[in-house]
């Protein structure tokens, strides 16, 4: 009891001694590494060789890791990835030209008005992903760590996850029934039945409706902000897990000699997010179409277990 009643007391002071700190209007940049684990063999990879799989470990490489600068000040923020040139055959454009919509363009947060607006392209055409920015039910803990110079608290919600969002992309059907799961496939294999399994890759895939979010924040840097879409805790948040992502803060500049404008995106159709969902789901079922004339070809390495 006196060790919680002890941290509680220290949230309080830092709290303090950072509303002081940054009382004038300021700017700042914080850099994030985010990397993203999936493993080839619940995919399909364990018939592959090792050298193959190295070879497709590569090429995702750039898709699952990406540093992000978060630019802020009190009000605003915008998250852009800190892009660099790609290697040649790099699979940043994975996943059968979904790549761009997955991954995403500038995201800018306003926590005063509330919102939330995303610049996004999609098969060659711009959108402007426009919704209200909603705050997670954080709970508060006592539990503390040190990221680099800052003490950063720990808090936890419950998310609920994007349809889309690649980073929790799991095989459909697998888990407690894997096993009876892959008998079915070798059954179907056995008896030709080839065509009765789908040909869009992305039919092979599920996404979980939540998942746990743990969250390390510093009230050293009292700004309601941090990386991608969350925010809502009492200082800047500098490490995320979530599910099999971890966003980890690794360099933090305060007001920068030359500060940047935190632009609203304004380029594209504007669409809120369940319409974008929308428009990819149609595109989807466009290339069901196309991928369904092709003897069940198209849809060969997007999950299929033979």
């Amino acid at each position: 009891m006196k060790k919680s009643l002890l941290k509680i007391a220290l949230v309080f002071t830092v709290l303090l001694v950072g509303s002081n700190a940054f009382a004038q209007d300021f700017q700042g940049k914080a850099y994030y590494m985010s990397k993203t684990t999936m493993d080839l063999d619940e995919f399909g990879g364990r018939d592959m060789s090792p050298e193959r799989k190295k070879q497709i470990q590569e090429r995702m490489k750039s898709f699952l890791e990406k540093v992000y600068i978060l630019t802020f000040n009190k009000e605003e923020s915008i998250y852009k990835e800190d892009e660099k040139l790609e290697a040649p055959g790099g699979g940043g454009r994975g996943f059968g030209g979904f790549g761009s919509s997955l991954t995403g363009g500038p995201k800018y947060k306003n926590v005063k008005t509330k919102e939330l607006i995303q610049d996004q392209e999609f098969f060659g055409k711009q959108f402007l992903i426009k919704d209200e920015l909603k705050n997670l039910e954080w709970k508060m803990g006592t539990e503390t760590k040190q990221i680099g110079n800052y003490t950063c608290f720990k808090a936890t919600a419950t998310k609920t996850v994007d349809e889309f969002d690649f980073r929790s992309f799991r095989p459909r059907g697998r888990g407690n029934d894997e096993k009876k799961d892959e008998e079915k496939a070798k059954d179907s294999t056995k008896s030709g039945d080839e065509t009765s399994k789908s040909d869009n890759p992305m039919d092979e895939i599920e996404v979980p409706k939540t998942i746990e979010v743990v969250a390390w924040y510093t009230p050293q840097i009292p700004i309601n902000q941090g990386p991608g879409d969350y925010w809502g805790l009492p200082g800047l948040i500098l490490e995320i897990n979530a599910d099999r992502t971890t966003i980890l803060c690794t360099k933090i500049v305060l007001n920068p000699e030359e500060k940047e404008d935190i632009d609203k995106p304004t380029k594209g159709d504007e669409v809120t997010q369940a319409e974008y969902n929308e428009i990819i789901t149609k595109k989807m079922e466009e290339m069901r179409e196309m991928y369904g004339g092709r003897g069940g070809r198209g849809g060969r390495g997007g999950g299929r277990r033979n």
